[in-house]
């Protein structure tokens, strides 16, 4: 009998209000092919409930990305894009730099300032 193996999720938790992360999306989704069927994307908007139930603060959600694997394991920031960029052969060296030891911590900063800024201007924060 040949069973099928379960296909493997990541549950991306994304600013679906946010025109950046609508376009970075799709970006993703061109790239990945079908790589990109195997994720499952989480508009946030208006979902505090389900974030605070997963044990994420919804402000915490807008600020950083979010991804949860498909054992639950929920990983934020450049953790998460680590994972996504991961599945993508094209942004698989990508992942890895980013998380080396002197870049990881600067592009975090950049990262969180530039998040802050968008929302600041967009008046959400």
């Amino acid at each position: 009998m040949d069973e099928k193996k379960p296909r493997h999720r990541l549950v991306v938790f994304y600013d679906g209000s946010c025109e950046g992360c609508i376009k970075d999306r799709a970006r993703y989704e061109r790239w990945a092919g079908d790589k990109g069927n195997e994720i499952c994307w989480f508009d946030i908007t208006g979902r505090e409930e389900v974030l605070l139930s997963l044990g994420i603060s919804p402000q915490q959600a807008l600020q950083e990305l979010h991804v949860q694997t498909a054992e639950g394991d929920i990983y934020s920031e450049l953790d998460a894009y680590i994972l996504l960029m991961k599945r993508v052969p094209r942004l698989k060296l990508l992942a890895m730099l980013i998380g080396l030891p002197l870049i990881r911590p600067a592009l975090s900063r950049l990262y969180r300032y530039w998040v802050r800024s968008r929302l600041e201007r967009e008046g959400r924060l």
